[in-house]
């Protein structure tokens, strides 16, 4: 139970301890939690997220921009949600990736495949123009920071619908 908001709370860890800090983030009110494949062995993939799920929570896979999306076919059942960053993790502003609209694609692909209604989300140098792109690509959500709080947060909001 969260008391600061009722809104949906989608969490994204980008810290090298994923299983310890999902708990820390589930008992702060989290509703999904996002970790990057490239954090954990992979082995404690699926374990991370039978945990997450094991506390009625939404789980999430993210991968960098230089990870191949094949890396997820094992997992496309296990996940509720899969990240595709179009920046380097790290720090806000960064330039959106191109590489990332090709990969949205080919990972909508394997989802419809294999049968998997995850979603798809992208975060990194999201703005009006590289949305929409990805929107055409099979995104269903996108994570807009710089865009968003840099400009008139309603304009821009707006303009990513």
């Amino acid at each position: 139970f969260c008391r600061i908001s009722p809104l949906y709370k989608d969490v994204h860890l980008m810290v090298s301890d994923p299983d310890h800090y999902s708990d820390v983030f589930m008992d702060a009110g989290a509703d999904l939690v996002t970790f990057h494949y490239e954090a954990v062995k992979e082995e404690d993939i699926r374990k991370i997220a039978d945990k997450i799920h094991g506390r009625n929570k939404k789980a999430g896979l993210s991968v960098k921009p230089h990870t191949p999306v094949e890396v997820l076919k094992p997992y496309l059942k296990d996940f509720d949600l899969f990240l595709i960053m179009s920046v380097e993790p790290g720090f806000g502003g960064q330039s959106f990736d191109e590489n990332a609209v090709g990969r949205i694609a080919e990972l909508k692909k394997l989802l419809e495949e294999a049968g998997s209604e995850a979603l798809i989300e992208v975060d990194g140098g999201i703005n009006a123009e590289t949305g929409k792109r990805c929107r055409e690509a099979g995104v269903d959500v996108l994570v807009a920071g710089s865009y968003v709080f840099k400009n008139d947060i309603r304009k821009a909001v707006d303009s990513l619908r």
